[in-house]
C-alpha cells in the first residue's frame, strides 16, 4: 500500500494507472477506521484494479461548536486497517494541502440538505459536497463506495453525480452493526455505559417504524417512532420517514426511516431503507 500526502503525487500515480486501463475504486473517509469503513474498502477492492482510500477530516463540514478538534484521529491504526482491508493507495492530505488558500467557490446543495441531519447543521452538506467533488476531481474514480449509515450523505452524493454528469458509479453498502444492532461508528467509544446499553433501541424502533409504515402509512409510523424515541434517555433530534434518495416528504417506491439522538458526549444517527414492493411481498 502506498501512502500519499500530496495532490500532485496522487494525480501522477493515478494517471499512470489509468493509462494501464486500471479500474479505480474510491472510498472517502474521515479516518478512525472501523469495520464499517473496512467493509467499504473490501467491496471496492473486490471490483477494482486500484483501490484508493482517503482520510481527511474536512473542516468545511463542521459548524460552530461541533467536534472538529476532538474528532478521533489515529493515523497508525488507520494505515494498518486500510492495508489489511485491501487498499492500494492511502491518501492522507493535510488541511493545508487540500485547501492551500480559502475556497473561492463552494457547492451549495439546493435540495435535501435542510432535512434530517441538515436541519440542525446548516452548511454541513455544502461542505460534504464540496470536499467530495474535490476528491472526485483528484481521484477520478470509476466507482465510489459509501456506507448506508450516512444515508443522507450517500443520497446527496448520488444526486450530485447525476446532476453534474460525473462518470462515477456510487455504491451504497449496508450498515455494519454490532451484535446487538448498534451501527458501527467511530463516535461509539464516547457513549457512557448506560447509553451504550440503550443505543441498540434506535435500530429496533426504526425497523418497527418501517413495518408500521407499510401497514398504516408513513406518517402514522413517523408519529409512533417519535413517541418511542422520546421514551429513551437520549435527546431526540429527529425521527422521520421520507422518500429515498430524493429525501422528500412523500411516498415512493424506496423509503427511508431515519433518526438522530443526542447523548451526553455523542450524537448517534441510524436509518432503515426499504423497497415498499419487496416489503409487502414478504409480509
Amino acid at each position: 500500500m502506498e501512502v500519499i500526502r500530496t495532490k500532485s503525487e496522487l494525480k501522477s500515480i493515478l494517471q499512470r494507472r489509468r493509462k494501464e486501463q486500471s479500474r479505480i475504486g474510491f472510498v472517502p473517509t474521515m479516518g478512525y477506521l472501523h469495520s464499517g469503513h473496512t467493509s467499504l474498502i473490501n467491496e471496492a477492492a473486490a471490483v477494482s484494479d486500484v483501490t484508493v482510500v482517503s482520510i481527511f477530516v474536512n473542516p468545511l463540514q463542521f459548524g460552530e461548536g461541533e467536534d472538529f478538534t476532538t474528532y478521533p484521529r489515529d493515523e497508525d491504526h488507520d494505515q494498518r486497517e486500510a492495508r489489511k482491508a485491501g487498499a492500494d493507495i492511502l491518501f492522507l492530505p493535510s488541511p493545508e494541502e487540500m485547501y492551500p488558500s480559502p475556497m473561492r467557490f463552494n457547492l451549495h446543495v439546493q435540495e435535501g440538505a435542510d432535512v434530517l441531519c441538515g436541519a440542525s447543521r446548516p452548511g454541513h452538506f455544502d461542505g460534504v459536497a464540496t470536499v467530495v467533488m474535490k476528491l472526485f476531481q483528484l481521484v477520478t474514480p470509476d466507482a465510489a463506495f459509501f456506507g448506508q449509515k450516512d444515508a443522507q450523505q450517500a443520497a446527496l452524493i448520488t444526486n450530485m453525480v447525476e446532476d453534474f454528469d460525473i462518470d462515477t458509479r456510487i455504491h451504497v453498502i449496508p450498515t455494519i452493526r454490532e451484535e446487538d444492532g448498534l451501527a458501527e461508528s467511530s463516535r461509539n467509544v464516547r457513549l457512557l455505559p448506560e447509553e451504550r446499553e440503550e443505543a441498540p433501541q434506535i435500530y429496533r424502533i426504526l425497523n418497527e417504524g418501517a413495518s408500521l409504515a407499510e401497514k398504516d402509512g408513513p406518517w402514522t409510523a413517523e408519529s409512533w417512532m417519535q413517541d418511542a424515541f422520546q421514551a429513551l434517555s437520549g435527546e431526540l433530534d429527529y425521527a422521520e420517514i421520507r422518500s429515498y434518495p430524493s429525501l422528500k416528504r412523500e411516498q415512493d417506491r424506496t423509503m427511508i426511516a431515519a433518526a438522530a439522538l443526542k447523548y451526553k458526549h455523542v450524537r448517534l444517527i441510524d436509518n432503515v431503507i426499504w423497497n415498499t414492493d419487496q416489503r409487502r411481498e414478504t409480509e
